[in-house]
């Protein structure tokens, strides 16, 4: 639709993604609230937001793969006309909440950081997402002081703000949780469009599948499916025999003895 880049010229520089019949364009919010809608400026258009999903790279739909033609790294921030048009009436606010807009950080490719700053979080998430989010920050060379300001200003923008005393919790020790973990934690992380588990669409030289692939095709059919559980799902990660075959949906023992044959093949230590 030529006309739709009259209304948003930033289509042209924001992320874009191919799709089977046309092309997905991604903003982010910026702490914006954003309704979706299947009828943007009255046409048949769509615009999802919090609480949805879209089909993202590298996705594989009916022999169309899903990829970006320009990066997330490249994302721009909603425009303002998407907000004015799609939210007539903004919903009604606490008299303490403040709009919190995304500060510079370290650690850009780590989406679910992103994903976290960008949430309204509701009662239930708040104490898993601010935990998680001030680690994730520490890891990704952020300072103590910084990832608290940070933190505490994110905590400051909610509508039902954690007390002073469960915020203190938030920062008391740090803990290193891999993909598969934040994911059990926080259901609302997508993963899908995370530039950071496989480094520009590719696996990284220390991903144990690159690491073994020469062995990949002498290996049965269980146990090339526990690699590459090993290798996407907990790339990098250490996860235990119960967690795998939850993830894979197999007997305990199956597992424990295809990872015992893995390992003395020499495919980790």
């Amino acid at each position: 639709m030529p006309e739709l880049k009259e209304y948003l010229p930033e289509l042209k520089e924001t992320t874009r993604v191919r799709t089977r019949r046309g092309y997905h364009y991604y903003f982010s919010l910026n702490g914006e609230y954003v309704k979706s809608t299947n009828s943007l400026f009255g046409r048949r258009l769509e615009l999802r937001s919090n609480g949805t999903y879209v089909v993202a790279p590298p996705s594989i739909i009916k022999a169309h793969r899903y990829v970006y033609e320009i990066p997330l790294s490249e994302i721009l921030p909603i425009p303002k006309i998407l907000i004015k048009e799609n939210n007539p009436a903004s919903p009604a606010k606490d008299k303490n909440h403040n709009t919190f807009e995304i500060p510079k950080y370290h650690g850009q490719k780590v989406d679910c950081i992103r994903q976290i700053l960008s949430r309204d979080l509701e009662v239930g998430e708040r104490n898993n997402s601010l935990f998680i989010l001030y680690n994730l920050l520490l890891r990704n060379k952020n300072t103590k002081e910084y990832s608290k300001k940070l933190v505490i200003n994110k905590n400051k923008s909610l509508l039902k703000p954690l007390t002073e005393l469960d915020l203190k919790k938030v920062y008391r020790k740090a803990y290193k949780y891999g993909c598969s973990a934040i994911r059990d934690k926080l259901a609302y992380i997508k993963c899908e469009v995370c530039e950071y588990r496989f480094k520009d669409g590719e696996l990284k030289d220390s991903n144990i599948l690159i690491k073994n692939i020469r062995i990949l095709p002498k290996l049965s059919s269980t146990q090339r499916g526990i690699a590459c559980l090993l290798g996407t799902v907990y790339n990098g990660e250490s996860p235990s025999v119960y967690r795998i075959a939850k993830e894979a949906n197999m007997d305990w023992r199956i597992v424990n003895n295809t990872m015992k044959s893995l390992k003395k093949r020499g495919f980790f230590d």
